[in-house]
């Protein structure tokens, strides 16, 4: 199922309580069509710029995700869009100017009791050096993925045992042969061929 364009007072059931009216603000100020989606592998938001075809401002955020998960995601999409506003396309999506801007947002949130002390602890840390992603910071991935309601037999790849196989997401199957400093050298069962996965890469346990 694809995105559903979602009026902005539904968000509060998908952010952590007490968010609301801080978030409802952006919402009230600036044109956004916000589209909540079905989980997506690849991408947990997304914002586009106006164009002349669609101009107001576009946001989509994964509806699968756990409160915390959404608004940090939907900060950084804001973040993006108030970039746009202030320096249109001279500079680059995820710059020294997008991190001033998320940075400032998220300051807003932490230390006022709103985020579990896991993930508060990861995104303090996480502010000192943003980048592009959350998941591409370990430690707050790893605080966010705590809260979520985890499928059966899904495992980080760092959990699965040496030796033992697993299943992507697009249902290839590998086995875990190695740790390396920060990635495992997996090998596809059916070619025999290696891949590198991120210690925190999502799969699914077989057996």
């Amino acid at each position: 199922m694809g995105k559903q364009e979602a009026p902005f007072h539904t968000l509060e059931q998908f952010l952590p309580e007490g968010t609301y009216r801080r978030i409802a603000v952006f919402f009230r100020e600036y044109d956004i069509h916000l589209s909540i989606t079905h989980d997506r592998v690849t991408v947990l938001g997304d914002y586009r710029a106006p164009t002349k075809e669609y101009p107001v401002h576009r946001i989509s955020i994964n509806g699968s995700l756990n409160p915390y998960s959404f608004l940090i995601t939907l900060l950084h999409e804001l973040a993006h869009m108030l970039a746009y506003i202030q320096y249109m396309r001279s500079i680059h999506p995820h710059g020294p100017e997008w991190k001033a801007i998320f940075g400032r947002l998220l300051s807003k949130y932490t230390g006022k009791g709103i985020f579990p002390d896991n993930v508060e602890e990861a995104l303090v840390n996480y502010q000192s050096r943003i980048t592009a992603s959350t998941c591409s910071d370990p430690d707050l991935y790893r605080a966010l993925k705590k809260h979520d309601r985890r499928k059966k037999n899904v495992r980080f790849v760092e959990e699965i045992p040496l030796n033992e196989r697993f299943e992507t997401h697009d249902g290839r199957i590998f086995q875990k042969i190695e740790k390396l400093r920060t990635r495992f050298r997996c090998k596809e069962v059916n070619t025999g061929y290696v891949y590198l996965f991120p210690a925190i890469a999502e799969v699914k346990l077989i057996g």
